[in-house]
């Protein structure tokens, strides 16, 4: 039996293919069809799903699941993506519309940073962990949380929103419409506002000792170590995860920022903070493991 996971962004849709042993058979990007609505998304993602199965002589029959991954608020009960504003998403029965093309089929949906999260705690960086998070860092920040073994959905079943916790108070403005949040100060979109370049081109030249980067650098630290701080007071987690391309930048960026989360943490423990594993194949794969 196989699982079929897709990972729904505003610019392409990711689908995949996994075995039983959660490696990756096939896989395929599409584009995303813009301002055309979540059925017409739901046809291409059930053209691109018989086009893999297709190319690896399978049938309905063969599949197990099939879970598809989308940003912002999630009904994972019902399978509504409730508001995904990239996508144009907003009280969308995902799950019901795809059972019109897959009726036999078990259909879950679920956030995109918590599909990561779970791939990851599955076959990646937070594997054989009983308590874990992930942050994904790009051009906002997602997160997912593991507690005694589990992916955690929040007290409520809304989620957790990381990247949406307030850092100070008069930081600058959110997308959400307030201030301060995790996401507008340690953001791959703040390194690039504030080094007036793409973040990794600031990140490069910080390596390389210019001072003005440096000094973006080093105040990107000190937002990003406190953020992780105040997660580790409220979780305690074995170890902490950073995906992203921000997380691409090695030991420049995990050896400052272990040390800071150690000296700003109220347990004075080394948190094991380490890059994420699976890159751009995590919602996909956490999509497809999803139940």
């Amino acid at each position: 039996m196989v699982r079929i996971g897709f990972d729904v962004g505003g610019t392409n849709i990711k689908a995949g293919i996994l075995d039983d042993s959660m490696n990756i058979v096939a896989k395929r990007m599409t584009a995303f069809p813009k301002e055309s609505g979540y059925r017409k998304v739901v046809r291409k993602m059930h053209e691109t799903a018989r086009e893999l199965l297709l190319e690896c002589h399978l049938n309905e029959g063969d599949v197990k699941s099939l879970g598809i991954a989308v940003a912002g608020a999630v009904d994972v009960a019902n399978g509504v993506s409730i508001k995904a504003c990239n996508l144009g998403f907003y009280n969308a029965p995902l799950s019901e519309e795809m059972k019109q093309h897959f009726p036999s089929i078990p259909i879950h949906v679920i956030n995109d940073a918590y599909a990561a999260t779970l791939a990851e705690f599955k076959k990646g960086a937070l594997k054989g962990c009983s308590n874990a998070i992930l942050l994904t860092i790009g051009t906002g920040i997602g997160g997912g949380v593991v507690l005694d073994g589990k992916l955690f959905y929040g007290g409520m079943k809304h989620g957790i929103e990381p990247g949406h916790a307030t850092l100070a108070l008069d930081g600058p403005l959110c997308t959400c419409g307030n201030r301060g949040c995790v996401e507008t100060l340690c953001s791959a979109t703040w390194i690039a506002e504030k080094g007036k370049a793409n973040a990794k081109a600031v990140i490069d030249r910080a390596k390389e000792g210019d001072p003005a980067c440096l000094e973006v650098f080093n105040e990107y630290i000190e937002n990003l170590s406190s953020a992780l701080a105040s997660l580790t007071v409220l979780f305690d987690p074995e170890i902490i995860a950073l995906g992203g391309g921000v997380s691409l930048a090695g030991r420049f960026l995990f050896e400052p920022l272990g040390e800071k989360v150690k000296q700003k943490s109220f347990f004075k423990y080394p948190y094991k903070i380490v890059p994420a594993e699976l890159g751009n194949d995590a919602g996909m794969i956490g999509a497809a493991l999803a139940e």
